[in-house]
């Protein structure tokens, strides 16, 4: 572990300090510290729990006395060494802030900055348990999914490596106290070569993500590219538009897959099936064009017709400018525009359409 330590040594000299944590980030906890701000790793302070990791909510103590929630996330080596060494490189406001870490006989110590407003998941699900919001807004959605498409684009082209996350998802999108997205767990994360080429960067590795978010094709030939993350992230933005996991039990077997479900909905002309209730009405149709087209071209099979995540970036920001535009121009109240009811009546049959089709609009 003497080069995991030396790693910490080199980023930590490199890391910024911000004014409500350590000056030093990727600082060296010791194993007592650790059991001091989680009261002995009390199960009453644990927040999350998977295969690989167990996260608890803790407090410590910052340069000024002042005490600080963290989340403490304990990992088996196997995953950790690859998460550490990464989130240590990482300096973009839209991902997961690293604090320190702690060496353990039996496993790796991650301290992270807490996230006040847990994941996206629990808010578009209804399951966050301390959730006073209320759900989400439609631009506030739009927001968060640009600034996850910031932090992918990010990972993409924005280090001297290229970093595919492989593992997108509601769950790993945290909402920090100004609900604004940081995209999280690098434990599946697989470094690639030097920057992006315009070539697609194709990864020989073992196949691993999350059931209903992995790219069919990494699946199937265990070659991973940066599409593999664009097909992710358009899953994850079905979901916003939906309010529905990717995958869940339902009576009609066709509609257990959401991907499998919009693209049926989106060829029959029948997308308001499985928009959020919530959402109805208070999409303008330009915005609800563009996103729709976004989301779909991202989930189709083959990834060299996908869209870059930089194209997605800036797709999705245009979205937002456009409902912006268009809820100043109406008059109909802050929350309750009353859009007219977009939908969409696809040009082919085809499951891999090229999601080019007619729109029409319905009060």
């Amino acid at each position: 572990m003497e080069g995991v330590s030396k790693l910490f040594r080199t980023f930590g000299k490199r890391a910024k300090p911000s004014s409500t944590l350590p000056k030093e980030l990727c600082r060296r906890f010791s194993l007592a510290e650790m059991k001091i701000a989680t009261n002995n790793f009390d199960d009453k302070l644990l927040i999350d729990l998977d295969s690989f990791a167990k996260v608890y909510k803790g407090l410590l103590i910052d340069d000024c006395s002042c005490t600080i929630n963290v989340a403490i996330k304990c990992v088996t080596f196997d995953w950790s060494r690859t998460e550490v060494v990464l989130a240590c490189q990482l300096h973009h406001p839209n991902h997961v802030p690293l604090i320190g870490y702690c060496l353990d006989d039996q496993q790796m110590i991650l301290v992270y900055e807490f996230m006040v407003n847990g994941n996206l998941g629990d808010h578009l699900y209804g399951t966050a348990t301390t959730n006073h919001h209320g759900p989400l807004q439609w631009k506030q959605r739009l927001q968060i999914c640009i600034e996850v498409a910031r932090a992918l684009h990010y990972l993409h082209t924005g280090l001297k490596h290229t970093i595919i996350h492989r593992n997108v998802k509601p769950s790993n999108i945290l909402l920090d106290e100004k609900w604004e997205a940081k995209l999280g767990d690098l434990g599946l994360s697989k470094l690639g070569p030097p920057s992006l080429s315009k070539a697609l960067i194709k990864i020989e590795s073992q196949v691993v993500g999350t059931y209903g978010y992995a790219d069919p094709g990494y699946v199937a030939t265990g070659e991973l590219t940066d599409k593999s993350d664009v097909y992710s992230f358009g899953v994850v933005l079905l979901e916003v538009l939906c309010g529905r996991k990717a995958f869940q039990r339902l009576g009609v077997e066709e509609h257990q897959y959401l991907v499998n479900w919009a693209r049926k909905c989106k060829r029959e002309g029948t997308i308001n099936k499985i928009i959020d209730p919530y959402l109805m009405g208070k999409i303008a149709p330009e915005c609800f064009k563009i996103y729709l087209d976004i989301a779909t071209s991202c989930v189709r099979n083959d990834g060299k017709d996908r869209p870059t995540i930089g194209e997605v970036e800036i797709g999705l920001e245009h979205a937002l400018q456009l409902q912006q535009s268009a809820d100043a121009e109406r008059k109909d109240g802050v929350d309750q525009y009353n859009y007219t009811i977009v939908e969409y009546i696809s040009s082919t049959a085809s499951p891999e359409e090229s999601f080019s089709g007619v729109y029409s609009t319905t009060t």
